[in-house]
């Protein structure tokens, strides 16, 4: 028979070049992801010095179990037109949360007035 000599032992497969393979797919996906504001709301911050304040109050007050306008409790709903009444959608409205109230709730809060179009929200501590 043939004698093709002692047989070699079994090498282990080397990982090293999966492993820079997937390191360089991370971070290629890390410079090529868009990390943005995609979705962001222009928004300002009240209590600054500013111009005075005209018109009829506009005060939003977002709590857990609900909103208020002015002090009044308002459906969510009913917030864009109450304020249509005071004024233009042109004129400013001042959001607050109260304790306890939700971010989501207030970011909904603001994108329903932000469809009704008003664009110039201040955000109150």
């Amino acid at each position: 028979m043939f004698d093709f000599g002692s047989p070699r032992p079994r090498r282990r497969p080397n990982l090293t070049p999966m492993i820079d393979v997937v390191f360089l797919l991370v971070v290629f996906f890390m410079v090529a992801a868009r990390f943005g504001a995609e979705g962001t709301r222009g928004l300002g911050i009240a209590g600054g010095p500013g111009p005075g304040w005209e018109g009829p109050p506009r005060l939003v007050v977002v709590a857990a179990d609900g909103v208020t306008l002015n002090g009044r409790p308002l459906a969510p709903a009913a917030l864009a037109p109450a304020l249509a009444v005071l004024g233009p959608p042109a004129a400013p409205v001042i959001l607050r949360a109260a304790a306890g109230a939700d971010l989501q709730r207030l970011v909904d809060i603001m994108a329903t007035l932000a469809a009704a179009g008003h664009d110039r929200l201040y955000l109150a501590e």
